[in-house]
């Protein structure tokens, strides 16, 4: 299974963005997803988690601002970043908990990541 993170950049302090996070492979079924991030010199901070059935949990750094949303149809996920300030700068990596099709008809349970996307607030 693989993950394509997609849609960081550079936006003003108020801004907006949108992250996506798209698997593929020989998926059975996507379980749990979310977005981590991690700013220079900081530890890696878990921002958001969304459950195969939609439940959504938030970090209170982000909790008003952010919204976690997927498209199961499309083995996707995505993350409306609003009014966004220089503290979000980050570079945002996804993950996801992914059953798969092994070798011999086996099915493999895993936990997948993708590449970090850089998001720049500046002020």
């Amino acid at each position: 299974v693989q993950l394509q993170a997609s849609g960081g950049g550079t936006v003003q302090a108020g801004g907006s963005l949108r992250l996506s996070c798209a698997a593929s492979g020989t998926i059975v079924r996507v379980d749990n997803m979310g977005w981590y991030r991690q700013a220079p010199g900081k530890q890696r901070e878990l921002v958001a988690v969304i459950s195969s059935g939609g439940y959504t949990n938030y970090a209170d750094s982000v909790k008003g601002r952010f919204t976690i949303s997927r498209d199961n149809a499309k083995n996707t996920m995505y993350l409306q970043m609003n009014s966004l300030a220089p503290e979000d700068t980050a570079v945002y990596s996804c993950y996801a908990d992914t059953l798969s099709f092994g070798p011999l008809g086996t099915v493999v349970s895993d936990q997948n990541w993708g590449q970090g996307t850089q998001v720049t607030v500046s002020s």
